[in-house]
């Protein structure tokens, strides 16, 4: 089989492996899915695996930005993996990922992350669980005692406001020093704001987007740096509980929102786990925020079934970070250890599960430099 690029050409037979794999689509879905990848094709982010002239299969490489304690890094985010259903079984799959991987550490990217529609696979190919979307379900009405305590400007969001939306993201995600959220690209966030039947509303440091869903208000984002922002932001979801039953919303596992609720006993929450890997020990050390106060350095050994087993001086220190080649022993982690630690897993769990052994002498000094609760707003 030949793997190669996807090509405009190829579309079709892209978009009939998709229904094959999950389920019919809309043809204004449709449309939205050919002007949303068209970046990915020019950019070479969409390969395809080809028996002859029939594509087996297909896998993206979406261009996100990702936040760990406060620093944004470019991702791999890896969507739309789909194999023909006479192809199952034949290590297709796993031959489009590793393309996949190595096409992601050559275009710059030293982390990757995704939502598993299987574990099995993604494991044996390096990537571990680290994070979950958090999915709450309220009653509307539970918003009601949130009122703005200041006066906040907001406005109308639309096709247009990337840029400015993408800013506020930095600004919210810096702040908060958060782990695991995602930023579309500014061609893609263009796209999403042009949704009609979508409610987009920005402010100065924070924005809101949500929907009708049914008798139910949907909250896709709403994030915001300051109190005021927040309050007004959640007051415009709130706003509709005269109509809504419920609200369904996206939030983060420790969200101000939830401190902000009135009254909190039963919750309803769906927790969707993604999972994450290192691609590029060396960057992805660089490229991470730590806490200002940690100190770490320590020997660490890394077995990856894909770009070979390298040992590594970890210097952490004043909120930055290094890993250097070195030689010796100390810690030993598989690289899905390695990343199930860049996203603050505690090195008990790892020990214990099997993805970390050697030297204990580092452990909680690893545990202070990764510490994070990593998650995410958005399902891609």
């Amino acid at each position: 089989m030949e793997i190669r690029d996807i090509t405009p050409d190829d579309l079709d037979d892209v978009l009939d492996l998709r229904r094959r794999a999950f389920g019919p689509m809309s043809p204004s879905g449709k449309e939205k899915w050919r002007k949303s990848v068209l970046p990915a094709l020019a950019e070479g982010r969409y390969l395809g695996m080809f028996d002859g002239g029939r594509i087996a299969a297909a896998a993206r490489l979406r261009r996100f930005t990702q936040w760990w304690h406060g620093r944004p890094q470019p991702m791999a985010a890896i969507a739309g993996v789909t194999v023909s259903p006479e192809d199952r079984g034949r290590g297709v799959g796993t031959g489009i990922m590793r393309a996949v991987l190595d096409r992601a550490t050559k275009l710059g990217d030293a982390v990757s992350a995704l939502y598993p529609a299987t574990t099995a696979i993604y494991r044996n190919l390096g990537y571990e669980h680290a994070g979950a979307q958090h999915i709450i379900r309220l009653p509307a009405e539970s918003l009601r005692g949130i009122r703005p305590s200041g006066q906040v400007k907001l406005r109308r969001m639309g096709p247009g406001d990337a840029a400015e939306l993408i800013t506020v993201l930095h600004r919210v995600h810096g702040a908060a020093r958060a782990s695991g959220p995602i930023s579309y690209d500014e061609d893609t966030w263009n796209l999403w704001l042009a949704n009609e039947d979508d409610f987009l509303y920005l402010a100065d440091d924070g924005y809101a987007v949500y929907r009708w869903r049914g008798d139910d208000m949907e909250v896709e984002n709403v994030v915001a740096a300051s109190s005021d922002t927040l309050r007004a932001l959640w007051g415009l979801v709130g706003s509709a509980s005269s109509v809504a039953r419920e609200v369904v919303a996206a939030v983060a596992p420790d969200d101000p929102v939830l401190w902000m609720l009135r009254e909190r006993t039963k919750e309803q929450l769906t927790r969707v786990p993604w999972m994450f890997r290192v691609l590029d020990v060396a960057a992805a050390v660089e490229r991470r925020g730590y806490p200002a106060h940690a100190s770490c350095q320590a020997v660490v050994t890394v077995d990856d079934p894909v770009r070979g087993r390298g040992t590594w001086r970890l210097d952490i220190s004043g909120g930055t970070g290094a890993a250097t080649p070195a030689s010796g022993t100390g810690v030993t982690l598989s690289v899905n250890g390695l990343s199930a630690l860049y996203a603050g897993i505690p090195t008990s769990t790892l020990r214990l599960s099997g993805l970390m052994s050697g030297d204990d002498r580092y452990d909680e000094a690893l545990d202070a430099a990764f510490a994070a609760k990593p998650y995410m707003l958005d399902y891609f």
